[in-house]
Formats: C-alpha cells, sequence, structure tokens
C-alpha cells in the first residue's frame, strides 16, 4: 500500500472515530432533570424544592473555636486582646496581610495615607490616633469583618486567623511610633544603643 493511500485510510479512520465518538454525546446528560434554585415543587408539602437548614448548622469546615475567635465578641463586648497566641510568627503573616490588602488605603506606617489615598480616594484614620490605640482588639477584628465606612468587609479575603494575625501586626505598628526605651526588654536594649 502506498504512503499516500495509508494516510487516507488513517484519516478517513480517524474521522470516523471521531464522528462516533461525538455521536455518544447527548445534551440529555447537560439538561438532566433538575430544580432551579427556589424553583416550586410538587414533593414537599410547602411546595418548595429544598428543605430550609437545621437551625445552628455550620458549613464543614466552618466550626469557630470560639464566639471571641469568630466574631471578635465575647458576651456581646468587643475582646481586649487577640483571643490567638501573638507568636512572631503571626505577628509576620499579619505583617504580610497587611502588606496586601491594607497598605494601599492605610500604609505601610498604619498613617492613613496609602497610595489609593494619594489618588484621591477618602482617608482612613490613622492607626496612630489616641482614639484607635485604645481601642479593643475586637474592634478591629470586626471592621475587618464586617466593614465600616468607606472601608469594605475583607472577610472573603482573609480567614478569621488571619484577620487576628493582622490585629496583631496593628497592635505592633502602634507600639512602633508610640514606644519608650522602656517598653523594651534589657536584653535587648544594648542592640539600640547608638555606638560611638
Amino acid at each position: 500500500m502506498s504512503r499516500a493511500l495509508s494516510a487516507r485510510v488513517a484519516g478517513v479512520l480517524l474521522s470516523t472515530i471521531a464522528c462516533a465518538l461525538a455521536a455518544g454525546c447527548h445534551r440529555d446528560m447537560r439538561d438532566q432533570p433538575r430544580y432551579e434554585t427556589f424553583e416550586a415543587s410538587s414533593f414537599f408539602a410547602n411546595g418548595q424544592s429544598s428543605r430550609p437548614l437545621v437551625a445552628g448548622t455550620i458549613a464543614r469546615g466552618w466550626l469557630p473555636e470560639s464566639e471571641a475567635f469568630a466574631t471578635g465578641r465575647s458576651g456581646g463586648q468587643f475582646v481586649s486582646e487577640p483571643p490567638v497566641e501573638l507568636t512572631a510568627a503571626l505577628v509576620e503573616r499579619g505583617r504580610n496581610r497587611f502588606n496586601i490588602y491594607c497598605s494601599p488605603c492605610h500604609a505601610f506606617s498604619g498613617d492613613g495615607d496609602g497610595m489609593i489615598v494619594q489618588r484621591g480616594f477618602r482617608r482612613p484614620p490613622s492607626f496612630h490616633v489616641e482614639r484607635l490605640r485604645q481601642a479593643p482588639a475586637g474592634h478591629f477584628f470586626d471592621v475587618m469583618t464586617h466593614g465600616l465606612g468607606a472601608m469594605p468587609s475583607y472577610a472573603a479575603q482573609l480567614q478569621p486567623r488571619d484577620r487576628w494575625a493582622v490585629v496583631g501586626y496593628v497592635r505592633a505598628l502602634q507600639l512602633s511610633q508610640n514606644a519608650t526605651i522602656e517598653d523594651v526588654p534589657l536584653s535587648a536594649r544594648a542592640q539600640l544603643e547608638v555606638q560611638p
């Protein structure tokens, strides 16, 4: 058999296989009978196509560790301290998340003069004003969760642990702008002294 003839036979064979496979695909697999969201149904007595969630249902993987961890509140009041251990790794994670999500408005220093503000958008308050220095930790968590004023919610971008990490970093920023030598442990003061 010549090379041209065998190429033609192979082409016809491949075309036949492709047509057979295409004929096997039916739209009825894609258009299966199902209920659309909120579509009426005769299956349940109330005419709904699905049952309401049981009160207190929590999606898999979303069980909060505690009320304070999940909401920033305890007994309806903002918690004064983060309900997580503030380790160096957690504060570093907070710095990373802050630089990504918060610094465009709040600036890297937390003074509220970020790049977005420099471009004409509304200026957020500085984290270094007395009101926010005295604010409980739960306030910052709540603002990240629900938004406040011009700031939108960042709950979709920051999981609760990351929000607490950002709170820890904001506290570190606040301390950095208002610290005295007495705030530095004796063992670390030697590193701060200026050598002649």
